[in-house]
């Protein structure tokens, strides 16, 4: 088994500030309207406004923000300061700035799988059209200064969304922690900081960002990523050698109820969706992973109701989801 069936998504996010505005942009309009204005100028001298769209929050529906943070184009941060917040999107959904969170500038790119050096490259190649037309607050010793201190040095945070079924029902993720901390990386919930880990999903992502490159925290991310997938893997050989019926009947229900239930509640969704990946990861259930993958971006509240263009609730909300799921699975 390859990173592939533990390793969903690479992440990448730069924090950066302007030199001359002070750092908490969002509670002061003025600076707030100067950052964002600054930002779509600087990207469109620089020729790579090509392929983003504009958004500011205030002006969009709470479904419409929620989505775009279920789809990890936004944060929960960005949606405190509707008022003040904006962000570009590229049109593949997949390099956002955002504009006003915690710091100026989040520059962030999301890419499939393990494939966090892809990600760098296309943040740095924003931040460098960026940086030839304004200029960002540096300090010769300290790196890029950012207005959470964690973020000073290199201002980036580079994260794989893992998924970690059989590490979680064998009670291990505690010695997941205990192995992440000790080189300096964090582990998550799927949106981060204070998430759950629906789904038997994490974030598994750096901690420091001073005194280490770029290129370092990069390949130690994906060192332990590697450890970790290692250790799932294991777990998995060893169920289905000691306990495959139990597994299998675990694994067959899930996708029986994935493929048929008519109704699906967010949870249910959730858990079922994790057996059926790991099903699938493992060549039990024939769907691909990636196919998956997508469910799990498009089934969630928001984007259901921003796709529906309907304020779906309650049964409606989980009949259309369960309609949804089995049209895309085939029924």
């Amino acid at each position: 088994m390859m990173n592939g069936n533990t390793v969903l998504s690479s992440r990448v996010r730069l924090a950066r500030n302007f030199e001359d505005l002070p750092f908490d942009t969002a509670d002061h309009p003025d600076h707030a309207t100067m950052c964002i204005a600054r930002t779509a100028n600087a990207l469109k001298l620089s020729g790579a406004d090509r392929g983003f769209e504009f958004f500011r929050l205030q002006d969009m529906t709470q479904d419409r923000m929620q989505a775009m943070k279920e789809h990890h184009l936004i944060s929960k941060d960005l949606m405190a300061h509707t008022d003040a917040a904006a962000v570009l999107i590229d049109f593949k959904n997949t390099l956002a700035i955002m504009m006003n969170e915690e710091d100026h500038l989040r520059i962030q790119a999301v890419t499939e799988g393990m494939s966090l050096r892809k990600a760098a490259d296309r943040v740095f190649m924003v931040e460098d059209a960026l940086s030839r037309q304004v200029n960002f607050a540096f300090d010769s010793q300290l790196g890029y200064l950012t207005a959470c201190p964690t973020n000073t040095g290199t201002g980036m945070r580079a994260s794989l969304l893992m998924h970690l079924p059989m590490l979680t029902r064998c009670k291990q993720m505690g010695d997941v922690g205990q192995i992440v901390a000790k080189v300096g990386l964090n582990i998550r919930g799927v949106y981060g900081e204070g998430s759950e880990a629906l789904g038997n999903l994490y974030q598994v992502s750096n901690q420091v960002t001073l005194g280490r490159t770029e290129q370092e925290n990069i390949a130690t991310v994906e060192a332990v990523a590697q450890q970790l997938t290692e250790m799932e893997n294991a777990l998995r050989e060893k169920t289905l050698l000691e306990h495959p019926a139990e597994l299998e009947d675990t694994i067959y229900r899930a996708w029986g109820t994935m493929k048929y239930a008519r109704l699906m509640p967010l949870p249910e969704f959730f858990r079922v969706w994790s057996d059926v990946r790991l099903g699938a990861a493992m060549g039990l259930v024939h769907v691909q992973p990636r196919l998956l993958d997508t469910l799990l971006e498009d089934m969630q509240d928001a984007c259901l109701r921003d796709d529906a263009e309907a304020y779906l609730t309650g049964a409606a909300l989980n009949e259309e989801r369960a309609k949804r799921i089995r049209a895309i699975l085939g029924e």
